[in-house]
């Protein structure tokens, strides 16, 4: 029988978890090197004292919430992989759906931008076994459905399937969707098909 939390252990929980969800506000719209530590203490409510007993570095704080990012697409593709169990869902279909996925999350606000290779969070989450863990994990899911459509015919199959999964992730970051977004002439359905059918279609005519 499972032993259940303490209340300070709850309380506590509940603590990071806030900074966490402030982190990942910070991050998708401000960025890693515009972000401070003030700025996650003020957006959690915590004196910046409070938010050292939790986290030690902004580097720890924003592999934290690049942590979470990845338990919540995690828990979607498997979310995604027991339907294709109960129901036929093709393997282009399954990756469309995390695309849309990824980019709604972005649209809503929820997305941090992803480091770029160079930046001290990307050498920060190298050695975060954590963050390292779920990323092979996710990426391995998505391969299996990438090789399944390539071998379907259904994605081209020339086409490295490396570059294909690099092509889905960087759908989580695309600045077409935040700036189709911040113009204030689309609906986010509209944004979202539109990104979603020059990623697996291209812009020729059907």
């Amino acid at each position: 029988m499972a032993v259940r939390p303490s209340i300070r252990e709850q309380m506590l929980r509940m603590r990071e978890d806030a900074i966490v969800v402030a982190v990942n506000r910070l991050l998708a719209t401000k960025g890693y090197d515009a972000m401070t530590v003030d700025e996650v203490a003020a957006e959690a409510g915590l004196a910046k004292a409070s938010l050292y007993k939790h986290f030690t570095s902004k580097e720890e704080l924003a592999g934290a919430a690049m942590v979470a990012v990845l338990d919540r697409a995690l828990a979607f593709v498997d979310g995604l992989r027991s339907q294709a169990q109960l129901a036929a869902v093709r393997p282009v279909d399954q990756l469309k759906a995390v695309a849309r996925w990824a980019m709604q999350t972005q649209l809503e606000g929820e997305m941090p931008s992803l480091p770029s290779q160079n930046s001290s969070l990307s050498e920060s989450l190298k050695s975060n076994d954590a963050y390292m863990d779920r990323l092979i994990d996710l990426s391995n899911k998505l391969s299996i459905w990438i090789a399944e459509a390539q071998t379907s015919g259904q994605i081209n199959p020339s086409l490295p399937a490396e570059l294909v999964l690099y092509t889905l992730f960087a759908r989580a970051c695309d600045p077409v969707v935040e700036m189709l977004k911040s113009s204030g002439q689309y609906t986010d359905e509209q944004i979202l098909d539109w990104v979603l059918s020059t990623t697996f279609e291209g812009m020729a005519p059907r």
